[in-house]
């Protein structure tokens, strides 16, 4: 007679879950058990595929082979590369066996490259074909390991490495496991350190804001090296045992809408930049165009919005059930629309220096307009300097999720973390009776004004971005006043093909009707003196930030925040 099979109840699997995950060691042995014949990672179009068994082969593999050339635990394995199944794979093979990964951003420059080399002290990097001029020759001569992270090939080595006398340990949940540089909105990078107790306390509190299971289907479009796809996605989906899926080319339109009629992705993360491209461009325009849908508007506000909301979720698979927006402030009006749709999206923030999570709304419960939810599992926070007109203080967390501080720069560490573990994070914001958290903005970009009254810019840049044929915006203080600095839409405002006389009138007239519309919109303290057009788009970050120290006139950068700092609206 069979026996029965007894299920284990969700609450003490979930429990279970939770114990083992205390380092990526235990996290590596674990999964790759436990779930050995599932995918795990692959390219969309296939040409990496793992499954966890053939994973934990190949790290092995891949550890033992730097161990022979003397990599040891303690150092540092760095990651430069586009998204794909063996970027995990090198993170793993280092981090689970007692060295420290050092990722860095795809959009790094060589000097930027270079920098992180040498101040991290790395010894190895894993390299895609497609970033290899980043590396200079000065960096490759330093190098123990040089690696092809297609095709795992040593592009560099030497003989005499060849000792065999590299030694590897289990971690414990206090050491080391990886440097996340940012290159900052605001100036130099920083080297942030993050425990083995960090990261791993990020995966428990991913599973308590948004539970995933086995049978999730992962998309991964952000940039893996970043705090927020890291953690909340490609370590995540490991962590329950699903599989995550890559895309071998950048995440264009054409690209990635053929990737998700074919992978249907349940879980997902993005940059509001996504979602607010396709409200601007595809949405608004489309009700605009159309009689009727203006008619169903004005009138049928609900069903007109069910049939949206049915169609965008087709768009993106039609299986989503949760849809991470995070990096940076999603408009409130872009967020309104995807309540009015039923688009299972959720909010939430974090740091890099928080591995990330800090706050987070989960996508089942009403939303709260504008708010990046509450507290995240097991992490204390609390409003400091609240100006008790406003309710306006500063966000200050602690919890294991907070790093372990800036590598080789203790002063920047002792000004943002005291000997308490709290960390200031330099997020101003309110808190609800509920305990509900609201972005006002950040203390490094906080505008003065003449009475004494905080100015938030990224208030009026939101203002100001509703403007029909408004790209993007920055304002900023100049000489007393506010400026702002507006990227047209290029069907708006053609530099090539207009005769300058015909320009020098379009540019003044756009000029003039955004300075009426915000002074309008905005209270008598931000109102802006001026609009200057800019030619080319801004540069950003990793998340889409604009490097706001890149266009101050008296050339200051003051205190950098790093990559996903400003309102990490993630999870």
């Amino acid at each position: 007679m069979s026996k029965k099979k007894i299920k284990t109840p969700y609450k003490v699997r979930n429990k279970y879950r939770e114990i083992f995950c205390t380092t990526l060691n235990k996290v590596f042995q674990y999964t790759t058990s436990k779930y050995w014949d599932r995918t795990m990672a692959q390219f969309v179009d296939g040409e990496q595929k793992y499954t966890y068994s053939s994973f934990g082969e190949k790290c092995n593999m891949l550890s033992t082979r730097m161990s022979r050339f003397g990599i040891s635990a303690g150092d540092k394995v760095a990651i430069l590369s586009q998204n794909m199944p063996n970027w995990t794979l090198a993170f793993f093979a280092a981090t689970a066996f007692g060295r420290v990964a050092i990722p860095i951003l795809p959009d790094s420059s060589e000097n930027e490259v270079t920098n992180i080399l040498n101040h991290s002290e790395s010894k190895v990097i894993f390299i895609s074909k497609r970033l290899r001029y980043k590396l200079s020759q000065e960096c490759i001569d330093k190098l123990t390991l040089v690696v092809d992270i297609e095709t795992l090939e040593f592009i560099k080595k030497n003989k005499e490495d060849f000792q065999c006398n590299g030694w590897i340990k289990d971690p414990q949940p206090d050491d080391l496991a990886t440097i996340l540089y940012t290159s900052g909105t605001t100036g130099k990078a920083k080297g942030v350190m993050l425990s083995h107790r960090n990261i791993c306390h990020n995966l428990v509190a991913s599973f308590k804001a948004q539970p995933c299971f086995k049978n999730d289907r992962f998309l991964s479009i952000l940039p893996m090296a970043h705090a927020y796809e890291m953690c909340v996605s490609s370590l995540y989906s490991m962590y329950v045992g699903a599989c995550c899926y890559y895309i071998s080319k950048p995440p264009t339109p054409s690209i990635l809408l053929p990737a998700l009629k074919k992978v249907k992705p349940t879980i997902m993360l993005a940059v509001p930049l996504i979602i607010e491209k396709v409200y601007n461009n595809s949405v608004v325009p489309t009700i605009q165009k159309s009689r009727v849908l203006t008619w169903m508007e004005q009138h049928t506000p609900r069903i007109l919005y069910w049939m949206i909301g049915k169609r965008l979720l087709k768009t993106f698979g039609g299986k989503l059930r949760f849809f991470g927006v995070g990096g940076s402030k999603i408009d409130t009006k872009v967020e309104e629309f995807l309540i009015k749709c039923g688009f299972p999206y959720a909010v939430g923030y974090g740091l890099t220096e928080t591995a990330p999570l800090v706050c987070n709304v989960i996508v089942t419960k009403k939303k709260r307009l504008g708010s990046i939810g509450v507290a995240s599992y097991k992490v204390d926070i609390r409003l400091d300097n609240v100006d008790p007109q406003t309710g306006e203080g500063e966000i200050v967390c602690r919890g294991d999720n907070v790093m372990l501080g800036y590598y080789k720069d203790p002063e920047r560490t002792m000004k943002v973390l005291d000997e308490d573990g709290w960390f200031r994070t330099s997020d101003v914001a309110t808190v609800d009776k509920d305990g509900y958290y609201y972005i006002k903005g950040r203390l490094n970009n906080t505008i003065l004004g003449p009475s004494g009254e905080n100015i938030y810019p990224e208030e009026i840049e939101m203002v100001i971005n509703n403007i029909d044929g408004v790209e993007e915006s920055l304002v900023m203080e100049q000489n007393g006043e506010l400026v702002a600095l507006v990227k047209f839409e290029d069907n708006v405002l053609n530099w090539n093909q207009n005769s300058e006389d015909q320009l020098f009138e379009k540019i003044e007239s756009l000029k003039t009707s955004v300075i009426e519309f915000v002074n309008k919109a905005v209270n008598k303290s931000s109102k802006i003196k001026k609009v200057e057009a800019m030619k080319t788009p801004f540069e950003k970050t990793a998340t889409q930030k604009i490097r706001r120290f890149l266009y101050k006139k008296d050339g200051t950068d003051g205190e950098e925040t790093t990559e996903n700092e400003e309102t990490d609206k993630k999870e």
